[in-house]
């Protein structure tokens, strides 16, 4: 006799987690009925209320961490004096707290000035949003510089604490902020949506195995991806290197841009793998088309090959000037797959992809499945943008918004932090459903004495913390 399985219930369903009430139709036998709201009597208005109770512990979190004497260390010059009031590194601790709750404008202060918490933890002194303005526009290059390599120091975090990494993915990508009004350094460039309209085209790096931001720089709208970008993607890798040991394999996933010489040679260079998806140049189409060895990885219903792989004998010219040996894969398959397709014989319903690796030791099935698992980093630049607003500028000073880009991503590597430490249970969940469960907690502050208090309502998510 087999028995029924319960059905296991889905990760998705978070009430548990935030504290709410499971429903009971089941249970019963009316429907259920809305109350009159308009016999639910207003009282007196409480200033003691907030709405944010969550960064009482995510602050005490960043505390232990030492974040604030960090920051006081590496940017108290940019604002120096007898006279100061709102000290830099307090300014950066309020707009790490803005961007975690989830506030993507410099703007939003005016709605967070009237929650009494917020307030509090500001130092109980608003600054205008003015000062705030100003204080962002005193960053300089040595300050952008130190401020990346802090938020890069978050991101590895959780890289360093994992002792048995064997192989760890570094994954580089642009994206494009379209802007809509005067801001330095705004310039038409490559834009699939908005053509011709000034933009910011940022440059990202990300750890696969954390999810983490580890590398960032805010560029001009017409600046492509090529050699110049050769000094920044082997400060990256050294950083990772540093984290991951000597023994482990390091593999840095880029798209096609790198299909570049300089690119290639400088990732070799540092004794990493280089992983990229190559241009097809008619030499290459010939090459892939007239290769006489195809291996079946996948066959169909019929028995038919449904997916081949194949290493091509091809090098392009600039690789054999440099004496450079890259390895082409090369991957067609008759599966309607996404992305460009490209028919390469008319005999076959199989369209072609091609990697370029300096991977010699993998199997050609291997190098293209770990390719295709680059595409993680795209969901996170879009959390990047939705969640944390990294296309909204506060001003127009490049600097300053080369500064708000970063704070931004240090605030989701800190928020990623808190929860792989602090409340590991949600590691899989997104930065939305983490702010409602963790950081949009309401709340009522009380005095006793010199000390304060937070009441909150039961939340099984802070359990772990309690404890």
């Amino acid at each position: 006799m087999n028995k029924r399985q319960r059905t296991p219930s889905s990760h998705k369903v978070r009430r548990d987690v935030t504290g709410g009430k499971r429903g009971n139709g089941n249970k019963r036998h009316q429907a259920i009925r809305r109350p009159d709201p308009r016999k639910i009597r207003i009282g007196k208005p409480d200033r003691a209320l907030t709405s944010v109770a969550g960064l009482v512990m995510f602050g005490a979190f960043l505390r232990s961490l030492g974040v604030d004497r960090d920051l006081a260390q590496s940017f108290a010059a940019l604002k120096s004096g007898k006279q100061v009031i709102y000290p830099m590194a307090a300014q950066l601790r309020m707009l790490i707290d803005l961007f975690v709750l989830g506030e993507q404008r410099i703007f939003g202060l005016e709605a967070l000035a009237a929650d009494a918490l917020f307030v509090h933890l500001c130092g109980g002194v608003f600054p205008s949003l003015d000062t705030t303005y100003r204080d962002l526009a005193r960053f300089d290059d040595d300050a952008v510089s130190s401020l990346e390599e802090t938020m890069a120091e978050h991101g590895l975090s959780e890289v360093r604490r994992a002792k048995k990494l064997r192989i760890a993915h570094l994954d580089i990508d642009t994206t494009v902020t379209p802007l809509f009004g005067e801001h330095e350094g705004a310039l038409p460039g490559p834009n699939p949506h908005y053509h011709g309209r000034p933009s910011y085209h940022p440059i990202l790096a990300r750890i696969a195995e954390t999810d983490t931001c580890v590398g960032a720089r805010l560029r001009p709208g017409d600046t492509a991806f090529g050699a110049a970008e050769v000094p920044d993607v082997q400060r990256w890798i050294d950083r990772v290197r540093q984290s991951i040991g000597p023994d482990c394999l390091l593999y840095v996933r880029i798209d096609g841009a790198a299909d570049c010489t300089d690119i290639m040679a400088a990732v070799e260079a540092k004794g990493a793998f280089v992983l990229t998806k190559a241009k097809m140049t008619p030499d290459l189409c010939s090459a892939v088309a007239i290769a006489p060895r195809w291996k079946t990885t996948d066959w169909d219903a019929d028995g038919k090959p449904l997916r081949q792989v194949a290493t091509i004998d091809f090098a392009r010219k600039e690789w054999q000037q440099r004496g450079q040996k890259v390895r082409v894969v090369a991957v067609r398959s008759r599966e309607r797959e996404n992305g460009k397709n490209i028919y390469l014989w008319e005999a076959f319903d199989y369209t072609v992809q091609v990697f370029l690796t300096n991977d010699f030791y993998s199997d050609e099935e291997d190098i293209a499945q770990r390719y295709n698992d680059r595409a993680g980093i795209e969901p996170l630049i879009g959390e990047f943008k939705s969640a944390w607003g990294i296309g909204k500028v506060p001003s127009e000073n490049f600097h300053a918004n080369h500064a708000t880009l970063l704070l931004k991503l240090l605030a989701h590597n800190l928020l990623r932090r808190y929860v792989a430490e602090q409340a590991p249970a949600l590691r899989l969940w997104r930065t939305p459903w983490l702010r409602r469960a963790l950081i949009l907690v309401p709340g009522r502050m009380s005095r006793s004495g010199r000390r304060r208090a937070i009441r909150m309502p039961p939340r099984p998510a802070f359990a772990p913390m309690l404890n």
